[in-house]
């Protein structure tokens, strides 16, 4: 295991301990020791700036399951240190927020930390892993951590219900990510990333193209939060406020950007990518936007800023793949749309982190993020007031932060579309400035809204849950240190040119990016339409903040009840409801009834598929000849079991179907598989005589003289349909031998390989050791949970008497 597998593992590893440091150290807050984990990640990965700012790649290998082609590879590149550096870097700013924040006193700590640090090594295994299938595995992860960590005040119903909303939408568009991933490994033959980018060129031909393709895209947009899978992002925002920060302005929410950037080599010479990608952004920047208006919880309007401007971020990884059709022009407007994905990206994470901690701050001082209620709290916190006024005008897109330059990049690049004359572009295209501008002009207004609303104005002290003051330094840490990056990467954005943002944009379009293209980021290009957009957006968002009272009501116009979280939670009720009318109807308490379905559904279902497909074969020539002996061992057989339906007492039935087992170990006998036949005898004498002793002290069995004919005629055809179903499954199974049987492997290796003369015993011993294992431990489960029940019988009886 090489030391890259140790960085994505340690996260996992630390998580074993921290209930163990938070019960030794009670009196010192856990986030102390967790915190030197991310700053030493952070530290390790940030060692590799040198190597991927000259196009290194580093790799790793280590085998899993080496016969299913899936190896845990990681590897970095520059879109892969990016996101490391995202996910560790805003990680220990995190992690030393939440000292400040959460009480070691209040809080169960030992939870929070690991599920924190559970959900830190999955995303480093997201973006890490070469291997699809390991990069799946580490997505459903971030998943199922992002779901605890989301329900950690799991005592709250409004907790529980955003956990359960973000685990379904997530899981399902997993499930989803999943199917295009086999579709991938279908049409490439690997499960590699490298490798399936290296071919390409072929695969856009191939007929599962369009297929992979939708399900790739249908697991990057609930991931991201994407219309009209976001609803589950504004709930998610009853977790606490370092969750927020860190889950959903840097990680997890970036997972389905990630993605897109990742496979936009496989995929983004298709027309249906570009549109797909681009019109979904657009869409989700636009609506998110609308819907941070009319929130009244800081929380909330982050929540749909967040929305909005991943939606940004995905237009532009979609407007990108416009530069794949230009390459012979020489043309390097296109690509700046990837340029500026990747750095709005970044800027994202300075800012939204902020604020979102700022968010915090202000309900861990007021007890509220009611803006209807928050005032003037300039006044008595002008630190934090400096910091949102920062972030909240870099969300703005004003200058001289940062926001401000990559929101040019990204109106620019809008303009740039009409110039297209691919897919429609010419035509359609001009939506793209229009719905941005609009789009933008929301944007602005919610930023005003976040920073004016809560600092300017009156304080009113009697509408607060608490007296506010302005936050400890230990809280404010983080937020500054954020809030200076806004600074820096604004007056000096290109720190990050050549370092970060060349090797990311290398990895999204390497077919584009050689030693001499060059990222430069400046605040001015001259009077480029970008500058006029941004004039008017200044304009009209303070023309709209200042009238927000008179025209506020109109977003109110879509009724609540048609709208997709109606539509969410109405389904998920009519689910409950179908299932519970399902559930009255098979769960009758009859195990009659529960076989009597099972059995119909295995004939109807496989007997429809035998004839459909036309599957039954019988050849007959591989049949061994049938002896005088065989068939009288046959027809005792099949009379034991007729003579069981008409056995008066359960002791006669027993005895009779010992009779069965009795007769079948001697084929074994006929057959020349004496181990067999001493195994068979052994476990039909234990089980007869176990039998026997527990149904010896039960009643006897009613009479059946009430029971109607056409009911035994019902169990009569059902069995008759399972034997012939299986029988001519069985022949045709024989029939068809698509391979060669495993039996000579066996007979080859198993003196050989694992030094024993007897097959079976070897077989079950050795090649299924495993198998042989976890059937032991069943029956060991089984006999411990009788062992109990027993117990539990005799001390209640003793409790009685």
């Amino acid at each position: 295991m090489s030391l890259l597998h140790l960085a994505v593992l340690a996260p996992f590893l630390l998580a074993l301990f921290v209930p163990i440091l938070y019960k030794l150290f009670r009196q010192i807050h856990t986030g102390w020791f967790v915190l030197i984990l991310p700053v030493l990640l952070f530290t390790y990965f940030s060692r590799f700036i040198p190597l991927t700012k000259q196009g290194d790649v580093i790799t790793e290998r280590a085998a899993w399951i080496p016969s299913l082609d899936i190896t845990v590879d990681f590897y970095v590149d520059g879109l892969g240190l990016l996101f490391a550096l995202l996910i560790t870097g805003i990680g220990s700013l995190v992690v030393l927020y939440s000292v400040f924040y959460l009480s070691k006193e209040k809080e169960k700590l030992n939870q929070f930390y690991v599920f924190l640090l559970l959900f830190m090594g999955s995303m480093l295994g997201v973006v890490l892993s070469d291997n699809l299938i390991v990069l799946y595995s580490f997505w459903e992860f971030t998943s199922l951590s992002s779901f605890l960590l989301i329900g950690y005040w799991n005592e709250r119903e409004r907790s529980r219900y955003g956990a359960q909303k973000s685990l379904l939408i997530t899981v399902f568009g997993g499930l989803s990510l999943l199917g295009g991933i086999i579709l991938l490994s279908i049409m490439g033959n690997t499960f590699s990333i490298r490798e399936l980018i290296s071919q390409s060129g072929q695969l856009i031909d191939h007929s599962l193209f369009t297929p992979a393709l939708l399900l790739v895209l249908l697991g990057a947009f609930t991931k991201s939060a994407q219309f009209p899978f976001h609803i589950w992002l504004p709930d998610a925002m009853e977790a606490p406020t370092p969750v927020s920060a860190y889950l959903h302005s840097a990680t997890m929410v970036k997972a389905g950007l990630y993605l897109v950037a990742r496979l936009s080599p496989v995929f983004a010479e298709s027309g249906l990518w570009l549109w797909l990608v681009s019109i979904t952004g657009l869409i989700t920047l636009f609506w998110g936007s609308y819907s941070a208006i009319k929130q009244t919880d800081l929380k909330a309007i982050l929540a749909f800023s967040t929305i909005s401007q991943l939606g940004l971020i995905m237009s532009l990884l979609g407007l990108g793949a416009a530069a794949l059709h230009y390459e012979s022009m020489g043309e390097t407007i296109y690509l700046a749309a990837t340029v500026a994905a990747v750095f709005h990206l970044i800027n994202h994470a300075t800012f939204k982190g902020s604020l979102f901690m700022v968010a915090g701050i202000i309900d861990h001082e007021t007890g509220t993020r009611d803006i209807k209620k928050l005032g003037g709290l300039m006044q008595v916190m002008p630190i934090t007031f400096t910091v949102a006024i920062i972030g909240a005008f870099s969300m703005a897109g004003l200058p001289p932060f940062n926001g401000f330059l990559s929101k040019e990049m990204f109106l620019a690049s809008m303009v740039n579309v009409l110039d297209l004359d691919i897919f429609n572009m010419d035509t359609w295209g001009v939506l793209f400035p229009v719905i941005a501008w609009v789009a933008s002009v929301f944007t602005f207004t919610y930023s005003m809204i976040v920073v004016l609303k809560p600092f300017t104005g009156k304080l009113s002290l009697k509408l607060l849950d608490r007296k506010p003051h302005e936050a400890p330094i230990g809280m404010l840490l983080s937020p500054i240190i954020l809030a200076s990056l806004v600074i820096v990467f604004g007056i000096f954005p290109n720190l990050l040119s050549s370092s970060i943002i060349k090797p990311a944009v290398a990895s999204i379009q390497p077919s584009l990016v050689g030693p001499d293209f060059q990222v430069h980021i400046a605040f001015w290009h001259g009077p480029e339409p970008e500058v006029w957009m941004t004039i008017g957006i200044i304009v009209l968002g303070v023309l709209l903040y200042k009238t927000l009272s008179k025209w506020q009501g109109i977003t109110m116009w879509v009724p609540d009840r048609i709208s997709l979280n109606s539509l969410y939670d109405n389904g998920l009720r009519g689910l409950e409801r179908s299932s519970s009318f399902v559930m009255k109807c098979l769960m009758t308490g009859s195990l009659r009834t529960y076989l009597l379905s099972v059995f119909l559904f295995f004939i109807l279902s496989l007997g429809f598929t035998i004839y459909w497909k036309d599957a039954f074969t019988l050849d007959t020539k591989h049949f061994a000849p049938i002896g005088f002996y065989e068939l009288l061992l046959a027809g005792v057989i099949v009379a034991a079991a007729i003579a069981i339906l008409f056995a008066k007492s359960r002791l006669t039935s027993i005895i009779i179907l010992g009779a069965v087992g009795y007769a079948i170990s001697l084929f074994f006998v006929l057959l020349r598989a004496p181990d067999l036949a001493l195994t068979q005898l052994v476990i039909e004498t234990i089980s007869v005589s176990l039998f026997l002793l527990c149904f010896f002290h039960l009643p006897l069995l009613a009479s059946r003289k009430e029971e109607r004919m056409t009911f035994r005629l019902n169990n009569a055809m059902i069995s008759i349909g399972v034997g012939v179903i299986v029988t001519l499954i069985a022949l045709s199974a024989h029939s068809n031998k698509l391979f060669d049987s495993i039996s000579s492997y066996y007979l080859e290796n198993a003196y050989k390989e694992a030094g024993g003369k007897n097959v079976v015993n070897v077989i079950l011993v050795d090649f299924r050791g495993l198998d042989t294992m976890f059937e032991i431990t069943v029956l060991s489960i089984a006999a411990l949970g009788i062992y109990a029940m027993i117990k539990l019988r005799l001390t209640r009886r003793k409790d009685q008497s």
